[in-house]
């Protein structure tokens, strides 16, 4: 007769939910688009090449794509110079953004988060996933332990096995 008792998973079975930043990724491609490739000599723009320039951009290349309009030198770029782009890419793109990769990130997360209902977690334990495949930008963490917190009992970072304690709510 064997006295040995069977495995139980208790991180299985335990209340607390798992929310893995990773899933909001966004599920189109990125990317970005460097204005000083445009520029002569890659700092100073000249509004009648610049426009030619831009109206040979074959844009159905950037067609279903987030278009990250920023100038990687320190050459001076006029707002309207931003606005001429969009205007040029809009037919094809998803949308242009002015910033750099990371940035659209910051401010994609930041809306998926904020449109997201976090009551449905009232009083619950959370687990915010540590470890991710994806470029999760470090602002999400900050802005769902905020957007979290008035919700749940606790909120903890890493893996369900390993986990280190970030927010516990105070008994009243």
């Amino acid at each position: 007769m064997s006295t040995e008792k069977p495995l139980i998973n208790r991180v299985k079975k335990s209340p607390l939910v798992t929310i893995n930043l990773e899933t909001y990724y966004p599920d189109f491609p990125i990317v970005e688009f460097d204005l000083k490739d445009f520029l002569f000599k890659g700092l100073i723009l000249k509004e009648k090449d610049f426009r030619s320039a831009i109206q040979e951009v074959n844009w159905a290349d950037y067609s279903g794509q987030v278009v990250c309009l920023h100038c990687s030198t320190d050459a001076i770029i006029p707002v309207w110079a931003y606005m001429l782009v969009a205007s040029e890419a809009a037919p094809y793109v998803l949308e242009s953004y002015q910033g750099k990769k990371e940035q659209f990130l910051q401010y994609y997360f930041k809306q998926q988060i904020a449109a997201e209902d976090w009551s449905k977690h009232q009083d619950g334990l959370i687990v915010i996933k540590g470890c991710s495949d994806k470029e999760v930008p470090l602002s999400a963490y900050l802005d769902l332990t905020t957007a979290l917190r008035p919700h749940v009992k606790s909120i903890m970072f890493g893996e369900a096995c390993s986990t280190v304690p970030v927010y516990k709510k105070k008994k009243s």
